[in-house]
């Protein structure tokens, strides 16, 4: 896989596309540009409008599955970055907020968001590096497995 690639060029390398952005679920926007940053809505696994999998890690959901369904949440954000301001104009991912609705006595979320972090190194190398949080909660919305939440940094543009 080539680096020096741009992050679209790196998804077709990877055989992954970005998905079609998911309507909002409530009163907030999937993606919002402030400055150089573009804050990202937190993404559940999606697909056509509905949620792929339910449930919590560590019962319902295997750690393995939830990793891939992280990754999942990952490639929606992607989408939400590219329909703010295209793909192309992130310079860095910052951090990663991941959430996992966890059975009592689960303990591996970290590796579950590994599969979103695990993605954004894929498309973007060392700039997608992050810092990064990780939360078990009881519950999230609509009985989601996962929920990732991304901030990333895009290139300022220059006035002629």
């Amino acid at each position: 896989m080539s680096l020096t690639a741009g992050p679209r060029a790196r998804l077709d390398e990877l055989g992954l596309r970005l998905p079609g952005v998911s309507p909002p679920k409530g009163a907030y926007i999937p993606a919002l540009r402030s400055g150089s940053h573009v804050y990202v809505a937190g993404q559940v696994p999606m697909e056509n409008g509905e949620l792929v999998a339910t449930g919590r890690v560590g019962a319902a959901v295997t750690p393995a599955d939830a990793k891939e369904l992280s990754k999942r949440c990952a490639l929606a954000a992607l989408a939400a970055v590219d329909s703010v301001v295209g793909l192309d104009s992130v310079v860095r991912v910052v951090k990663v907020t991941g959430y996992v609705a966890s059975a009592p006595g689960f303990t591996g979320q970290p590796g579950v968001v590994d599969g979103a972090s695990d993605l954004f190194v894929s498309v973007f190398g060392e700039a997608g590096r992050h810092a990064r949080s990780v939360v078990g909660v009881a519950d999230l919305p609509l009985g989601s497995p996962v929920e990732i939440e991304v901030v990333v940094e895009i290139g300022v543009e220059v006035s002629g």
